[in-house]
């Protein structure tokens, strides 16, 4: 199926010279002159390998058709990652450098979307957001408002972020999938 470049995001597989490609990111460039371009980081299903590759906004880029399935997480194994389908309760292993960085904001019973070529699992999209708590920050200090400084946070499942600075250890809070970026506090 045709799409043009600039429609493109992360976890969408396209094809490229008979080789299935998903990409890792996707980002609209606009300069101040020329022509805009879509700049595309993608991984080869095949062999792992990755490459970057530039389009103009407007090229027309083959988007392989792949299945996207509901899945909910079960369990880490020496294999990868272990999904259940809610609808057939089949299991399905996810090798880790397909789910890639995205492994650390995995929890048990969390609904992820699964994209299957063959059935076999080619891309994972999680939840755009997720709720950690903060195990350990620099205090509190007093007077300080929440200006544009932030601090380094260590969450529960052992990532950094920065948050702002009234945000004290054992505080949950939202944070983005995508970049691992603070987003609010958790409303309890």
């Amino acid at each position: 199926m045709q799409v043009i470049a600039s429609s493109l995001r992360k976890g969408n597989i396209v094809e490229k010279d008979n080789q299935l490609y998903v990409i890792l990111s996707a980002e609209n460039i606009h300069p101040g002159k020329g022509t805009p371009v879509t700049q595309l980081a993608m991984r080869r299903i095949s062999d792992g390998v990755k490459i970057a590759e530039r389009y103009r906004t407007t090229e027309s880029v083959e988007r392989a058709f792949v299945e996207d399935r509901d899945f909910n997480y079960l369990y880490e194994d020496a294999d990868g990652f272990n999904f259940m389908n809610n609808e057939t309760f089949e299991q399905l292993s996810v090798p880790k450098d397909v789910v890639g960085d995205q492994s650390v904001y995995l929890q048990e019973n969390m609904k992820c979307v699964l994209s299957t070529y063959e059935g076999r699992c080619v891309s994972i999209i999680l939840p755009p957001r997720v709720t950690l708590e903060i195990v350990e920050t620099e205090p509190t200090v007093k007077g300080q408002t929440a200006s544009s400084s932030y601090k380094p946070a260590i969450l529960s499942n052992g990532a950094r972020t920065m948050v702002p600075p009234h945000i004290a250890t054992g505080t949950r809070v939202v944070i983005q999938t995508e970049d691992g970026s603070y987003v609010e506090r958790a409303k309890d």
